[in-house]
């Protein structure tokens, strides 16, 4: 690890540190300048004082650490003084809204969705990104980028997830720096009439050229979707059932565009430039078309995160080749790592940032060493055991974290790696070719039909791959602390089996220690926790309590089975639980010490219970008000199962008579514990 030596790693890990700092404690950005004000004055005192003493190594982290709090802060839109987010009269009534559509994203059921930029609220200058929900209608008429829209409108704040161990949207969009969300119909809306042409309404012009050519020269629509994902990274046309292959068959990271398709992009643009002559003037020209190009190819792609990052990584590559100096691998991942989050930070909390830096890195340091273990004779056999050290090393690095976000294991990765690079290889060369052509509306039928054709087998390679369901690990629990111990087992067996020695030895037995500790305290803390939940689906009534890992269902409904139901099933593998018993729903229940009662769609109750919490479930025909003066409960709780209407009424009795009122539509999930 003689990476870990150069002052560009600490300084990075000092700037990270900083990022994830900021983000979540959220300081004054005041405070942080102070700071950086008194961590430079150190960092120069000790420079020219003190360099050698480790004040200077202390003071040089320290400024780092304060650069990369004050680049979160200052990329953080919540932080703008115009931001709307510091306007709560739009959250609470109707206003004008003036905005310009960014992005096209995925349809649901019942809206167009888009990510809009908020330019005005009533007569004030605003800013900052929402995401626009337009009810559909039966025109199906969609904005195009950079459209001048205005909808008047109330804002509606991202909500938390309805029921526990749920995937976090509100986080997600947070990250994104989108904080509300704005509903409307398309009878709401003024269109403008000047589009506002900027370069994300330039390419997605080209991107929807390209698009609608294809079409027009009868390209298959499902392989469509895939050839749009795969050479200009948009996902949003492919359907749910080609994804859940392309994740059961480990081959999601194809979908998503990174190194591996900008590595196949490099070469054929290195291929295709070869006949320019390599003189000074020659090769500063090969750099900055090859440049160019992928930087193109990266807004065309969307500028995620893992196209960012590639694309960069690429670009210092081909900078190295140029000035014909050798590039050293790790610095130019941390240059590019620095780079990226000073002008990106929220990238940093991005699944797909995260897990191709890691795949990257032990690719970089671990594959060789897999590699080292044979050296076959035939260059078929260097190809296929190239391919499986360089899928062992990358599954291995993002073991721990795939299954942190993901909860499951695709048993049968190597294979399909081993399978569809020589396939993609083809397609990427051939549909970049292709996709370049349709820009200018010339779609050769032979290159065309082979891009479909091949796309066609990919997806019957994938879905075949993916049908051996039994060698997909599902539902594997895995927290924060089982996250950190495993990478620390990991990298500490892999420096011990580079150069194996006594010391590293002890480090392996340490880290096996730290996992075997971060395991007990999990299940001491899981053994330890008593809930009783009330989950918010609609139409049914689903009441979970938990002891452990023991849990006991209770439902209205019999065909409910745990791993069916995805609420239930991230609930009970968030919490490394089971569910033991499966019974119907009764009308009275207890729980520490608090007797609860369940009031079904019959409204039947008994006069003197005196229950600490009711639940009213199926709509039941009561008179609220009469009820509450006869039971005088602590809380009342309404699930997904009763109808809006009438929770409106009882929340305006409960609030009458000051009693709590919890509707999990609403408010998410009641627990107790």
């Amino acid at each position: 690890m003689k990476v870990l030596q150069f002052p560009l790693a600490r300084i990075t890990f000092g700037f990270i540190l900083g990022i994830w700092i900021a983000f979540y404690s959220k300081p004054d950005l005041n405070f942080l300048f102070g700071l950086l004000f008194l961590s430079f004055s150190l960092f120069t005192i000790s420079y020219f004082r003190i360099k050698k003493t480790i004040y200077f190594g202390v003071s040089t982290y320290l400024v780092a650490f304060c650069l990369g709090t004050i680049t979160q802060v200052v990329h953080t839109d919540s932080y703008q003084k115009n931001n709307y987010t510091h306007s709560l009269s739009v959250f609470e009534k109707p206003q004008l809204l003036s905005m310009v559509i960014r992005e096209k994203l995925k349809n649901t059921n019942f809206n167009d969705r888009y990510i809009a930029v908020i330019n005005q609220i009533g007569s004030v200058k605003s800013s900052g990104k929402i995401i626009l929900n337009v009810h559909k209608d039966s025109l199906n008429n969609t904005f195009e980028t950079g459209t001048r829209l205005q909808i008047k409108g109330a804002l509606f704040r991202n909500r938390n997830p309805d029921n526990p161990n749920q995937f976090d949207y509100r986080n997600y969009l947070d990250q994104k720096q989108i904080y509300a969300q704005l509903f409307s119909d398309k009878e709401s809306i003024t269109i403008g009439l000047i589009i506002q042409k900027d370069i994300w309404y330039y390419i997605s012009k080209l991107r929807n050229t390209i698009i609608h050519n294809l079409e027009k020269n009868n390209f298959s629509k499902k392989e469509l979707s895939v050839a749009i994902a795969l050479i200009m990274g948009q996902r949003q046309d492919i359907s749910p059932d080609i994804i859940q292959d392309y994740q059961y068959a480990g081959a999601i990271h194809i979908l998503s565009v990174s190194g591996l398709h900008v590595g196949f992009i490099l070469l054929f643009l290195t291929f295709i430039l070869k006949p320019i002559p390599n003189t000074k003037k020659g090769a500063l020209l090969k750099l900055v078309i090859i440049i160019t190009c992928l930087w193109i190819f990266a807004l065309i792609a969307g500028l995620s995160p893992s196209i960012v990052r590639s694309v960069t990584m690429f670009s210092f590559v081909a900078i190295g080749y140029h000035l014909r100096r050798s590039v050293n691998i790790y610095h130019t991942l941390l240059v590019s790592i620095l780079l990226i989050l000073l002008f990106q930070p929220s990238f940093l909390f991005d699944v797909g940032f995260q897990l191709s830096y890691v795949a990257l890195f032990f690719i970089i340091w671990f594959q060789p060493l897999l590699a080292s273990l044979w050296s076959p004779k035939y260059r078929i056999n260097k190809y296929i055991w190239g391919a499986l050290t360089v899928s062992f090393a990358a599954q291995i690095g993002t073991l721990s974290l795939s299954i942190y976000y993901f909860h499951q294991f695709p048993g049968l990765f190597f294979i399909t790696n081993l399978v569809i690079i020589p396939l993609l290889s083809f397609i990427m060369v051939v549909g970049v070719l292709v996709m370049i052509l349709a820009a200018f509306n010339y779609v050769p039928f032979l290159l065309a039909k082979s891009l479909e054709w091949s796309i066609y087998y990919l997806n019957k390679i994938i879905s075949t791959i993916a049908s051996f369901e039994e060698f997909v690990i599902h539902d594997i629990p895995l927290n924060f602390y089982l996250l950190l111990s495993s990478y620390l087992l990991i990298i500490a067996s892999i420096i011990w089996f580079k150069k194996p020695n006594y010391n590293k030895l002890i480090l392996v037995l340490i880290s096996i220690i730290a996992f075997q500790v971060s395991y007990i305290k999990t299940k001491w803390d899981v053994q330890n926790q008593n809930e009783w939940i009330v989950f918010n689906q609609k139409r049914k009534t689903i009441i979970v309590e938990r002891h452990g890992e023991k849990a006991t269902l209770f439902t209205n409904d019999t065909k409910i089975k745990p791993k069916n139901n995805t609420m239930l099933k991230s609930y009970l593998v968030g919490n490394f639980s089971a569910v033991k018993n499966n019974e119907k729903l009764k009308n009275l229940a207890y729980f520490h010490r608090n007797k609860i009662l369940i009031l079904d769609s019959l409204g039947l109750y008994p006069k003197d219970i005196r229950p600490d919490i009711v639940i009213l479930t199926q709509s039941p025909k009561i008179n609220i008000n009469r009820m509450l003066a006869i039971l005088k409960p602590k809380i009342v709780v309404a699930d997904g199962s009763n109808y809006k209407a009438i929770q409106n009424n009882w929340k305006a009795s409960c609030l009458k008579q000051k009693i709590p009122f919890h509707a999990t539509a609403e408010k998410g999930f009641f627990k107790l514990n």
